[in-house]
This record gives C-alpha cells, sequence and structure tokens, in this order.
C-alpha cells in the first residue's frame, strides 16, 4: 500500500497502466518531460541514467517505452526523489527503476566514470536568478539554474557515459548556441535535433537534442513536432507520443 502525503495525487501516465504521484503545489511534470521520453532511444540491455528527474516521470516512461535494462533517476531535493521512489513502487518497477537522492554536480562520484549507455536531462531552463521571485521554492529550483548549471549537466554527462553512448536533453531555443557550444567542448558531438512548436505558424519553444560521446560530425534536424492543429487539439503525432 502506497501512502500519499498531504496535497498529493495519483496522475495515470495512459502507458502500461503506469501512474505517478504528484504534488501541485510543488512541481508537476510538463509535457516536454513526455516529449524527451518519447524522442530518447534506449536499447535493450542498456543503462539509463536520468539527470534531475524530479518525481520520476522519464525513468517510468522510458520503462514504459523501452527495453533498457536499468533506470536510475537521480535527484536532489529529498521530498521529490521521496514521491519518485514511492512511484516506482505504486508501479512495481523496483527491479527496474531505482531513484537515488544526489548532487548532479557529484553524479560521477556517485556513479562513476563510463557507467551508462543513455543520460537523459530535462533540465532548469532558466539562468539564476532570471524572474525569481523564490530562490527555495520547489518550482524555482526545477526552472532555474540555481543547483546546477547546463554546463554541470553537460560535463557530467559525457563522463558518465560510455564511450559512443548517447545523451538526450529538451531545452529551449534561445539557449541552443550555448548547448552546441558546450556539447562540442565536453566531447559530446550532436547528432539529432527536433524543433517543438506550439502551432504549425508559431516559432518553436522547445528543442530535443541528441549526442554521441565521441560522435564523428554530422546533425539530423528532424522535421518539427508541432503541437496543436488547432488551440486544444493535439496534432496525431502529439497523441502518440502520450499513447492516448
Amino acid at each position: 500500500m502506497i501512502s500519499l502525503k498531504e496535497n498529493e495525487r495519483i496522475d495515470d501516465l495512459q502507458r502500461n497502466n503506469y501512474k505517478i504521484i504528484q504534488d501541485p503545489d510543488r512541481f508537476c511534470f510538463g509535457m516536454d518531460a513526455v516529449l524527451l521520453s518519447g524522442f530518447a532511444r534506449a536499447k535493450e540491455g542498456d543503462q539509463v541514467l536520468d539527470l534531475g528527474t524530479g518525481t520520476g516521470i522519464i525513468p517510468i516512461l522510458l520503462a514504459a517505452k523501452t527495453m533498457a535494462a536499468h533506470i536510475t533517476g537521480l535527484e536532489i531535493q529529498p521530498d521529490s526523489a521521496d514521491m519518485a521512489s514511492r512511484s516506482v513502487k505504486l508501479n512495481e518497477l523496483e527491479e527496474k527503476v531505482e531513484i537515488i537522492t544526489g548532487d548532479i554536480k557529484e553524479a560521477v562520484s556517485l556513479f562513476g566514470a563510463a557507467s551508462f549507455d543513455v543520460v537523459t536531462c530535462n533540465p532548469p531552463y532558466m539562468t539564476e536568478h532570471h524572474g525569481l521571485t523564490n530562490p527555495e521554492a520547489p518550482k524555482a529550483i526545477a526552472r532555474h539554474e540555481l543547483l546546477c548549471t547546463l554546463e554541470d549537466v553537460i560535463s557530467q554527462s559525457s563522463r558518465l557515459l560510455r564511450p559512443g553512448g548517447n545523451f538526450y536533453m529538451v531545452h529551449r531555443p534561445f539557449r541552443l548556441a550555448d548547448i552546441i557550444v558546450l556539447l562540442r567542448q565536453y566531447r559530446l558531438e550532436p547528432k539529432r535535433m527536433k524543433l517543438v512548436h506550439p502551432f504549425v505558424d508559431k516559432e518553436p519553444n522547445m528543442v530535443l537534442l541528441e549526442a554521441s560521446r565521441g560522435g564523428k560530425a554530422r546533425i539530423t534536424v528532424e522535421k518539427p513536432l508541432i503541437v496543436y492543429q488547432e488551440p486544444g487539439v493535439y496534432t496525431d503525432e502529439i497523441y502518440d507520443i502520450y499513447g492516448y
């Protein structure tokens, strides 16, 4: 029996009958996490790490969508990590998914270099105190680079990956130049990119990226992903990613 704390609820993920525990007052997963889980690739037998896993949405969805052998979620906020661990138990995924409480900046010390085939991350998008009201709030930590920077994520991911391993990230297009520079600085070669547009005639508001550790220089820019065909109605591709 999984116990819920005050303000927590159980949401249906529409995949394999999996569910997730969330607290709307803290932080609920968004479309970006779901899109990343659909963009990331993990082969049978792969060891996967999700950095800054929050309530564990990406590990749980990857457990549903891939044949990865084991998926670890690393989360610095104890309350979020506890919620993620209870969601893992709720879905009886203890043998496949593990949640660790710890700091992204210390990930290599925690797990060892070259320990994973795949690393995923849905990092904070905003730099430091941009538009910040409460630096201690869980939502602020999830959205702003307060406890780790983009460089922390990329430098640690490079060291955590085995040669030829793949790094997957969702971010905002306005940070794209910084992302590409840092990926190459840490020997993660960009291989795939997909821009996400809210509507077909609107500029993109998300970018999905795959990079390979030590890969050769060649990037494929995939066709854009359009979220809505009209206000309130998702495109078929979005429904497919969500599993509806």
